[in-house]
């Protein structure tokens, strides 16, 4: 691609990761019809891309939904089994994947642009002695009064007070490792698929005794995304959010927006602390850790509408070697 914004799309590999705001309706609401009308809306700059000539691979969030899996957990525990995380990751893959292939057929047909759509349920290795299973932290699922958090714990389930909002289980969330299925995604790409892989990103899976084993984690989308793109050979990864940029110094009065920037800057700002580690910090260093691997490559931060220009370099953070 050339990068001066004005070159055809033709046979370039672009990975888009869709934030949660592209799963559920404005105010969060993960129902179904909300989920499956957000997630038309989001196809829309999918299509228009992928009609541009461009090879696409997609990945999404899946906190919501598996929020929604994790409440009938709770409130079903004494009547089925309750399933592990990986399990949960697995369930939301396959059903985020096939909302976005019937959407996302419907919107190309819509294009006269019409491309098979495949969903790879994918798992991630993380290390099984990566710290954070050590102090898990990263919570998950609705908040909770304590009494029912305590049946939890005697599950073996790990939670916390979180003040008046009440108590929250929390989980490791260790360090992506590899996206084991990519190879499929890989040859489904080059047969002329649009791909969905590494939804949620990825069943975590860890070696034990010499075997692949689902774990209790979850891993962040955007670290996987940043994987599974390097081994897509994508020259772009988009992340696609709710807002128009990264902002420096955010929620400060010297808050200002990145329009284009480094990996080098990136870290030296993470180091400031100007990303919050929930929200913006994990995008930002997803972002960084592509470009930086070397080769030809950008990637960007941007919103969701601003999906074509965004891959043109013309919207949102960009980020460029």
């Amino acid at each position: 691609m050339s990068w001066n914004g004005t070159a055809s799309l033709d046979g370039e590999r672009v990975l888009i990761a869709l934030g949660g705001n592209a799963m559920t309706a404005p105010d969060g609401s993960a129902a179904p019809g909300a989920q499956a009308a957000a997630i038309e809306a989001a196809m829309g700059p999918v299509a228009d891309l992928v009609a541009a000539g461009a090879r696409v691979a997609l990945t999404h969030g899946n906190g919501p939904q598996v929020g929604n899996l994790l409440i009938k957990n709770q409130l079903a525990a004494g009547v089925v089994p309750p399933v592990p995380l990986d399990w949960c990751g697995a369930q939301t893959q396959a059903t985020v994947g096939v909302m976005i292939m019937n959407a996302l057929e419907r919107a190309l047909a819509g294009r006269g642009a019409g491309r098979p759509v495949s969903t790879v349920v994918t798992r991630t290795l993380v290390d099984a002695s990566d710290p954070g299973f050590a102090a898990p932290a990263k919570p998950i699922g609705r908040y909770f009064p304590e009494a029912d958090a305590r049946r939890a714990m005697a599950r073996g389930e790990v939670w916390r007070p979180f003040g008046e909002r009440g108590w929250r289980r929390v989980v490791a969330s260790p360090e992506p490792l590899e996206i084991l299925d990519a190879d499929a995604a890989v040859a489904l790409l080059d047969a002329g698929h649009v791909v969905v892989a590494a939804g949620g990103g990825g069943v975590p899976v860890a070696r034990v005794d010499g075997t692949l084993r689902g774990v209790e984690a979850v891993v962040d989308k955007d670290l996987a995304a940043q994987l599974l793109a390097r081994r897509l050979g994508a020259s772009t990864l988009v992340i696609a959010t709710d807002v128009e940029y990264a902002m420096a110094g955010f929620g400060t009065p010297h808050a200002r927006p990145l329009r284009r920037t480094t990996p080098a800057e990136l870290a030296e700002l993470a180091a400031a602390g100007h990303f919050a580690g929930g929200s913006m910090g994990p995008k930002v260093e997803a972002v960084r850790r592509f470009v930086a691997a070397g080769g030809r490559r950008r990637a960007a931060i941007a919103s969701l509408a601003r999906l074509g220009a965004a891959v043109r370099g013309e919207a949102g953070t960009i980020i460029e070697a």
